[in-house]
């Protein structure tokens, strides 16, 4: 588990930080001790009044317990964390609440100790914890069998210099195979016979015909990318000049570039549009399946509990009926037959709490798993709409730079103003 821990005041915050409803699909009270009051903000205003005794501005300690998002931590498995970083951090004993939290198909326990001690009416110190809240996470980690984060591994790697620089590119466009550019200019070479056939074949698979500036005829993408139209068709160039005559017919290359951005312009527009209304209607149709789930799992987790009271209920009487009473039972009483009985009911008692518990974390574990389902969906719509748009985005920058491209290319000055190279290195 990843250990999140500092010390807080503002107890009123932090009540309604970790009760709000709003931004957590299910939220649990697991236990309130030390504290006369039962709820998370009445516990919390009592540790705020004892420490009004004293100069402690901090007077909470909030610790968050995160498993892995896809591993299943049952409910023995955070109370052990949580006593074992209770002892590490010297707050034994104190008084403290434990809630948990559910949101996107992950499970996280929040604990939280009052560290006035009421007997010294002093602030419990809190030395290296950060130290010791990390030791005992690689310990948990490896105890569970879970996958070590790196960072726990190694504090170094958490430096961000030593990522990757594929996990800090956010998109990668990728280029046009050259076989396939070369199969598309043959293509239209061969089933076109005039001036008039070749320019709509080139159209036709994302090329415009233009004059070149170094070359007669040349031929543009929607990318602004210029091709020489014999090199690419794999002809001589006297076969393009006796099919097309004079390159001085055609438009330049900054026009065709103006116009292709015109006539494009409109096109990634309503691309745009599109694109906007189905991360909308995907975004909708998420939260109204993931709400339709959570009002499902809290029926479910509504009707068990009410099921495991009535259970309780109806096991206790039945406990209850193996004492007798009267002179039987005083007779019991004497010979330790009563005393017998006690113990297998506080036995049955035990097994049918650890049972209850059980089912508790089946159907946690259960619902984490369907609402983790969702999320995985949700994320490869989503992930599968961004890069969509990246590549809109892209494309489109190309687009509007394509005739400042062209323009900087064909200036004859250009090299003129390259700055000398220094002394000593080749140009």
């Amino acid at each position: 588990m990843i250990l999140v821990g500092n010390a807080r005041g503002s107890s009123r915050e932090l009540a309604a930080h970790l009760m709000n409803a709003r931004d957590n699909e299910h939220i649990e009270l697991h236990e309130v001790r030390g504290f006369v009051a039962e709820d998370v903000r009445g516990a919390f205003d009592e540790a705020r009044a004892m420490a009004n005794g004293t100069r402690c501005q901090k007077y909470l300690f909030s610790l968050s317990f995160n498993p892995p998002g896809d591993a299943r931590a049952d409910i023995a498995a955070f109370e052990k964390a949580i006593d074992e970083a209770e002892e590490r951090l010297g707050l034994t004993g104190q008084p403290r609440v434990i809630i948990f939290h559910e949101k996107d198909g992950r499970r996280h326990a929040h604990a939280v100790w009052s560290r006035i001690d009421p007997v010294f009416m002093r602030a419990v110190e809190l030395p290296f914890f950060k130290r010791k809240l990390n030791a005992l996470a690689r310990e948990l980690f490896l105890e569970h069998g879970w996958e070590l984060p790196k960072g726990l591994l190694n504090p170094a790697e958490r430096d961000p210099r030593n990522f990757s620089l594929g996990e800090w590119q956010q998109a990668k466009r990728i280029g046009k195979d050259p076989r396939v550019i070369k199969a598309d200019f043959q293509a239209a070479w061969t089933h076109s016979d005039s001036p008039a056939a070749l320019k709509a074949a080139l159209e036709e698979r994302g090329y415009f015909l233009a004059r070149g500036d170094r070359r007669d005829f040349v031929a543009v993408d929607w990318q602004g990318e210029v091709y020489a139209l014999a090199r690419w068709a794999g002809v001589k160039t006297k076969e393009v000049r006796d099919r097309l005559g004079n390159p001085q017919d055609l438009p330049a290359i900054e026009d065709v570039k103006t116009k292709i951005g015109q006539e494009l312009t409109p096109v990634f527009k309503r691309w745009g549009r599109e694109l906007g209304t189905d991360i909308r209607k995907t975004k909708s149709d998420f939260e109204a399946a993931r709400a339709a789930l959570i009002d499902k799992q809290q029926r479910e987790r509504s009707a068990l509990a009410e099921q495991q009271a009535a259970r309780r209920t109806k096991e206790t009487l039945a406990r209850q009926t193996r004492f007798r009473s009267g002179v039987s039972g005083l007779w019991d009483r004497l010979t330790g037959r009563h005393g017998r009985i006690a113990r297998r009911n506080e036995q049955d008692a035990e097994a049918c709490r650890q049972r209850d518990r059980q089912e508790h974390d089946d159907m946690i574990a259960a619902h984490l798993h369907a609402r983790r389902s969702i999320k995985i969906a949700r994320q490869r719509g989503r992930n599968h709409l961004r890069e969509q748009v990246r590549d809109l985005k892209a494309e489109w920058r190309l687009l509007k730079s394509a005739p400042a491209r062209s323009a900087r290319e064909s200036d004859p000055n250009r090299a003129r103003r390259r700055k000398p190279a220094p002394p000593g290195r080749d140009r």
